[in-house]
């Protein structure tokens, strides 16, 4: 007896290997993969959607653009296009939320560095003060890498149309005057259709942690 167990040890050790192989391959066919929401305006809380989109229900994409960065360069979606991305609004002079909104986006710029695919975009919410040399100061103190992150400044109504109609990102209407200001925590993350895919608050620590756990999910659904 104990010479036939012998003789078949090494047959029973494969079996044993190749059905947990097995059993492994399935697990992970049966499991669902995670997939991220394609937002649309219905789906978003109503108080940061323009009251002109409350109503649709699909086919939202952001708009077109011409901004100037830190360089002084011009940037239009077609330096997004093909890629994901990451915006935000903010102004250099914030003394609140917005350091600890571009802390956590260098972070997020030192894990998508070796990653062509990703980028960043941070639009000033006070462009008749950021002006690009006031950017490019602001960019070198906070360790932008030019190549991965653009800061730009411009139209102000364009830069509020697209915050409040394109990202979502602001709870009060407006019309991009002299008066109004948008002040948003909102980190916004864009596929390379340019559509919404997931919405985070920048100042908070475990929120950035689920955005890059997001990105590496829609980065992954792209190779698959």
């Amino acid at each position: 007896m104990l010479q036939f167990f012998s003789k078949y040890k090494f047959f029973g050790l494969v079996m044993v290997v190749l059905s947990a192989i097995i059993i492994y391959l399935m697990y992970q066919a049966l499991t669902p993969k995670k997939r991220l929401p394609v937002y649309q305006p219905s789906m978003v809380n109503p108080e940061l959607v323009d009251s002109t989109l409350h109503d649709t229900k699909k086919y939202h994409t952001i708009a077109d653009f011409s901004l100037i960065n830190q360089n002084g360069d011009t940037i239009t979606e077609n330096n997004y296009k093909n890629k994901i991305y990451v915006a935000d609004f903010f102004f250099t002079t914030c003394p609140t939320i917005c350091p600890i909104m571009t802390k956590n986006m260098a972070e997020i710029q030192h894990n998508i560095l070796a990653d062509e695919d990703v980028l960043l975009l941070s639009h000033s919410v006070t462009p008749q003060i950021d002006s690009v040399a006031r950017l490019k100061k602001y960019a070198e103190e906070k360790g932008v890498v030019d190549s991965k992150w653009n800061l730009v400044t411009g139209d102000k109504r364009q830069i509020y149309e697209l915050a409040r109609k394109s990202y979502l990102a602001v709870k009060n209407d407006g019309d991009g005057g002299p008066f109004d200001m948008i002040h948003t925590e909102n980190f916004i993350l864009v596929d390379k259709e340019r559509r919404i895919r997931g919405f985070y608050d920048g100042t908070d620590a475990e929120d950035i942690e689920k955005l890059l756990t997001d990105l590496e999910v829609l980065r992954a659904s792209y190779t698959e």
